[in-house]
Parts: structure tokens; C-alpha cells; sequence
């Protein structure tokens, strides 16, 4: 009895042996033309959408020459646009980058009241357009908003100056790192953390030894987004900027000023510096996104 047991089981495992690999070396996917389809028209799309407007960038901004483009980026006010908007991104994208680890730790690993409306609030500038944004902080800061005659009374500036376009710059760029750090925080739980507590080790300790290593990459992936975010934001700093050359234009409203005077060259020549900016964050998150996958 116990042989022919032994043979009745065997025959079905080797039954099965026998079937897997055929099974599994089937590629199941759609016919060639099908996929050769899809991929043009995506390509065209990109082709149309994206390489298209890059290149009239490009085209555009050396139609008059070298000597033309080097005079219009070298110019006065395009500088002091380019000063502007490293400071107001490299001040935004360093809080957003303390809210989002804090947030985002705190959301992973802890449970407490308020943690879905804290969750909620992260992406309230996705839902919000970036003019509305900047109307809040002219209600809020402007000389008759609710805090403007406060504001006056001690002599600070916000609105129309520069405070006005760093915070409006953080606000919309906020969510960027917080949104990336939360679910690798979220899938990496908290077993480790809590080993090297049991192990004695301090709260930094186990911040920088522990934690970061495992949601390093996707912190870079998303100072990556935040930067970007940053440099290119437009219609929240149009509102609170006030377009005051050479004081609180930043390179997007400098570009709309040259275009709107029909200096075309000129604002293509600015606009150049965003793509070229654009074009280095893109390869950044590229690299950022692969290594987060990969580990």
C-alpha cells in the first residue's frame, strides 16, 4: 500500500513538473502590430508635446545668434531674476524637506489624532491652483488683510518682496518630498526601528543609521520634484511678487515681462535657462527614481 501511495502522489508532482515550464515559457502579450501601434502613437505624442516646444526653445532662443543670447541672459535684470529664484527654491526646498520627513515619519510610524487630516492637508496645493494660493497670502499679509495692518505697523514686508515669494514657493512645493518619503516609510514599517530602540539606541541614532538608509533615494527623488517645483512655479509668485524688476521678479514672470514687450528672442533666451534647468532635473529624477526602485 505504501508504494503504490508513493506512486499515485509521484505521478501527479511529475505531472506538474512537466506542465510549469511550458506554462511559464508562453509569452502572453498582444500581437505586433498592436504593440508597434502603441508605441508610435506615443511617441508622436511625445514628439508633438514635448520635443516640438523644447527645440522652438532652443531655435528661438539663438535665431539672432550667439552674441544675442549671451547679451540678453547677461543682462541686468535677467540676473538679478535668476538671483531670485536660487534663493527663494534654495530656501523652500530645504523646509520642505524637514516638513516632509517629519510629517512623513510621523505619519508612517505613529498613530495619533488628526493623522488623516494631516494626510489631507499635504495635498491641498495638487487641488488648489497656485493663483488662489497666492490671493490667500495677499488676504492674509496684504495691507488690508487680516494681518496687514500689523504688518505695517512694524514695518515688515511681505507682500510684494521677497518673504512673499518664498513663502509662496514653499507652499506649493511642499507635498513633493512628503508624498515620496510616506509609503517607503510606510512599506518598510517599523520592526527595525523598534530592534535598535531594544538595542539602546538614541532617537538620531536610529533616524540616521536605520531609518534613512532605507528611504534615502526616495528623499532625493523627491528634493528632486520640490526643486523643480520651485524654480518653475509662476502663478502663486505672479500674484505676491508685485513684477517689480530687478526686486521681486523671478525668471518665469521675467520671461512674460520680455515676451509681453515683444523682446522675443530675449524671453526665449530666458526661457532657455528654465529648460536647461528642466532638462538636468529630469535626468536627476530619472537617476533618483531607478535607484529607488531598484533598492
Amino acid at each position: 500500500m505504501s508504494a503504490e501511495a508513493g506512486l499515485i502522489v509521484a505521478e501527479p508532482i511529475a505531472a506538474t513538473t512537466s506542465i510549469a515550464p511550458s506554462a511559464h515559457g508562453r509569452r502572453l502579450t498582444e500581437p505586433a502590430a498592436v504593440r508597434w501601434t502603441l508605441t508610435l502613437v506615443s511617441l508622436a505624442f511625445l514628439a508633438l508635446s514635448l520635443g516640438v516646444p523644447l527645440t522652438a526653445v532652443f531655435v528661438e532662443a539663438f535665431a539672432n545668434g550667439v552674441a544675442a543670447y549671451s547679451e540678453a541672459i547677461r543682462e541686468p535684470d535677467a540676473f538679478d531674476a535668476l538671483k531670485l529664484t536660487l534663493l527663494a527654491a534654495s530656501i523652500a526646498v530645504p523646509a520642505n524637506l524637514l516638513f516632509g520627513v517629519c510629517a512623513s515619519w510621523a505619519i508612517a510610524k505613529f498613530e495619533f489624532p488628526g493623522k488623516q487630516l494631516l494626510t489631507t492637508l499635504i495635498d491641498l496645493p495638487f487641488a488648489i491652483s497656485p493663483v488662489i494660493s497666492g490671493v490667500v497670502f495677499v488676504l492674509l499679509f496684504g495691507r488690508q488683510g487680516y494681518l496687514g495692518p500689523w504688518i505695517a505697523e512694524h514695518d515688515i514686508k511681505i507682500i510684494f518682496a521677497v518673504p512673499g515669494i518664498v513663502l509662496a514657493t514653499i507652499f506649493v512645493s511642499f507635498p513633493f518630498v512628503a508624498r515620496e518619503i510616506i509609503p517607503l516609510m510606510q512599506a518598510s514599517g517599523t520592526d527595525e526601528e523598534e530592534a535598535a530602540r531594544v538595542l539602546g539606541a538614541s532617537g538620531l541614532n536610529i533616524f540616521f543609521r536605520v531609518t534613512l538608509p532605507n528611504i534615502k533615494w526616495g528623499v532625493v527623488y523627491g528634493v528632486v520634484l520640490c526643486t523643480a517645483r520651485a524654480i518653475g512655479e509662476f502663478g502663486a509668485v505672479a500674484v505676491v511678487s508685485g513684477h517689480i524688476r530687478g526686486l521681486t521678479n523671478t525668471l518665469p514672470l521675467h520671461v512674460e515681462i520680455l515676451y509681453n514687450e515683444y523682446k522675443f528672442q530675449a524671453a526665449f533666451a530666458v526661457a532657455s535657462l528654465l529648460t536647461f534647468i528642466a532638462l538636468v532635473t529630469l535626468v536627476l529624477k530619472t537617476i533618483a527614481e531607478r535607484r529607488t526602485h531598484h533598492h
